[in-house]
């Protein structure tokens, strides 16, 4: 394992920053708490040039201005910026810091583009350097000081072999004529922004089996729910870690009163109950009171509305998504998700023009595929048509031999007087 510097000083950070300037490429990695505090942040940035490798500690005094000296170098166009799975690391580092991103590489997008089956990093790195990353500290809390030796060499590990990963990768993508794919992800996750963290006061709905509740014991759920959060926000600890799910469901199955009950449940320590105990009680007679209404629906990946023939749509283009990845080598999902399959049936494109519209889609699929697409849609659309022309004429065929049928029939009921005078009607 190389050997790495600990970065703790805004004036050491702001050297380095300098140096990584005249770098062409520099590979990143972030360490976060979010399995530990429910307010996350950055604990720790891994960097490694070809020849270096920087541990730097924002969560020293000087920790929240200095990392404000990589701004220039993440946004920097000569610069080319490495990570794998790199949607977290940017994610967080724009949402504390404020950081804008240009010229991205992710070696998880390009192992994705080329079919790896794993790509990790720690399967990627084993795959081609025969070099087994400890894998121990996955789920340490970077936020605790001082970090272990153990935590060092983990952290380090994640960036010492990604600027020669990259390098292979991008051979590899190049070979494959997929470089251009690549690229286009990599841009459009720079540009992408998230929304502020919201929190979801019907997340008590996704807890598994909360649906087959009564409404009582939902009501309950729905206050152990909210009061769990209110405790995890005061004392910056993952809900989860404050109570699990499965015991706020005991809880509002068996609706318990008082703190003898309570202490029964699968879950409840002594040292919740002390704590916890007299609000959570209160929290299930709160729920008792007021029973749940009608379940609302939850805001989730709306499956878009779709007729007839947008449905048949859809299922010719899973015929065609299914061996072309298997053809490409791709895993269906990266050529095209079904959100993307989805969006092109119910819109129905006549053109290229039309598939950039359409958000789903990504820019590499529009341009490499729209075509077959096009052509694929035209030709199910001929063949719905000419199937709904051919069932018409059937039935206008059926139609027309029950109405001579039928005239038949009522002739031979009628009296000559009759059927003479249905005759001049017509004529």
């Amino acid at each position: 394992m190389a050997s790495f510097e600990i970065i703790t000083q805004k004036s050491e950070m702001d050297k380095v920053a300098k140096d990584l300037l005249r770098e062409d490429v520099v590979a990143f990695d972030t360490e976060a708490d979010s399995f530990y505090h429910y307010f996350d942040k950055v604990c720790l940035v891994q960097i490694a040039t070809r020849k270096k490798c920087w541990l730097v500690d924002p969560l020293t005094p000087e920790g929240p201005n200095m990392l404000e000296a990589l701004a220039p170098v993440f946004a920097s166009p000569k610069v080319r910026v490495l990570f794998h799975a790199a949607e977290y690391d940017i994610y967080v580092l724009k949402r504390d810091c404020g950081f804008e991103f240009t010229n991205l590489f992710d070696t998880m997008v390009c192992a994705q583009l080329l079919g790896y089956p794993a790509i990790g990093l720690a399967a990627l790195v084993e795959r081609h350097f025969g070099v087994v990353l400890p894998k121990e500290q996955q789920r340490s809390d970077w936020s605790r000081r001082p970090l272990s030796d153990n935590q060092q060499t983990y952290a380090a590990s994640d960036v010492l072999y990604l600027i020669k990963l990259a390098e292979k990768l991008e051979k590899e993508l190049r070979k494959a004529k997929r470089l251009d794919w690549a690229v286009d992800d990599f841009e459009t996750l720079c540009a992408r922004r998230w929304p502020d963290r919201e929190f979801d006061k019907l997340g008590y709905l996704r807890i598994k089996g909360a649906r087959s509740l009564d409404p009582v014991a939902l009501a309950v759920l729905r206050e152990l729910f909210l009061l769990r959060d209110a405790r995890a926000r005061e004392i910056d600890r993952p809900p989860f870690k404050v109570l699990g799910n499965r015991t706020l469901l005991e809880i509002a199955g068996a609706q318990v009163t008082n703190l003898d009950s309570l202490s029964e449940i699968k879950g409840i320590s002594d040292l919740i109950l002390k704590r916890l105990g007299k609000d959570l009680v209160s929290a299930v007679k709160k729920g008792l009171r007021k029973p749940h209404g009608p379940i609302p629906k939850l805001d989730t990946t709306v499956r878009r509305r779709m007729d007839r023939r947008a449905e048949k749509r859809l299922a010719t283009l899973k015929d065609w998504r299914g061996p072309r990845s298997e053809a490409l080598k791709l895993d269906p999902g990266v050529l095209c998700p079904n959100a993307a399959l989805e969006s092109i049936a119910a819109t129905h494109p006549k053109t290229a023009e039309d598939m950039k519209e359409l958000p789903e889609l990504k820019s590499w699929f529009v341009r490499e595929f729209a075509s077959e697409i096009l052509g694929l849609l035209e030709r199910q659309s001929a063949e719905s048509e000419s199937n709904d022309n051919a069932g018409s004429g059937a039935d206008s065929g059926n139609a027309a031999g029950a109405a001579k049928l039928s005239g038949r029939k009522s002739g031979s009921r009628s009296s000559p007087k009759t059927a003479a005078k249905s005759t001049k009607d017509g004529a």
